[in-house]
């Protein structure tokens, strides 16, 4: 039996989930393969580093919380068990150690005080060009809680769907949906109605 098959049956998934690379890769960590562990870090170094950079939006724990995932990847990899993507465990092991992380920063999980604040965009007539949106945007996602910034960016910058995304935060679905809701709520109310149809 290949490597493919035999790490198919292991994680669950199938193949318009996950690729073949994916799953070899993945066999190849359960053997303890340094090869296969480097080649990994490799392919998810970049979508790890832009959601913790989102959601910590301190960029000197981005890497140190990166390390640690990848570490409880390769160390304890045989707790895996495929009940989800590989993708949505990875991104659940990061989302832990992030929280882990700010939480020793002791920085509120939630923003109560975010409605209060008054927006320091620019004003609602002001034209924005697309460099000026960005950074309006990105802005204002800053702004938002972790769980907020969390929601957003797995699902707009990630393309997760809801279930997925409460896998990764151990949560139930309809904390997601409620999450997004007040996510996007804050978003309009901090890009002053920019941006309207996006969010």
């Amino acid at each position: 039996m290949s490597d493919v098959s035999v790490a198919h049956r292991q994680t669950g998934e199938i193949g318009n989930v996950a690729t073949p690379e994916d799953l070899r890769l993945f066999a190849g960590v359960r053997a303890r393969e340094l090869d296969a562990f480097e080649a990994l870090y490799r392919l998810y170094h970049p979508r790890l580093a832009r959601f913790l950079l989102n959601l910590l939006r301190r960029p000197q724990l981005v890497e140190e919380v990166l390390n640690d995932t990848l570490l409880v990847v390769w160390e304890r990899s045989d707790t895996f068990r495929g009940a989800s993507k590989l993708s949505t465990w990875i991104f659940a092991i990061a989302y832990r150690k992030a929280m882990k992380a700010l939480r020793r920063l002791d920085e509120p999980v939630e923003d109560r005080d975010a409605e209060m604040r008054p927006s320091d965009g620019d004003a609602p007539d002001a034209p924005l060009g697309r460099h000026r949106t960005q950074e309006a945007l990105l802005a204002a996602l800053a702004k938002l809680s972790p769980d907020h910034r969390t929601v957003v960016d797995l699902t707009y910058f990630h393309e997760m769907g809801y279930r997925e995304i409460a896998a990764i935060m151990d949560c139930p679905v309809d904390t997601v949906k409620t999450r997004m809701f007040h996510a996007r709520r804050h978003l309009r109310r901090l890009m002053d109605g920019e941006l309207a149809d996006w969010l």
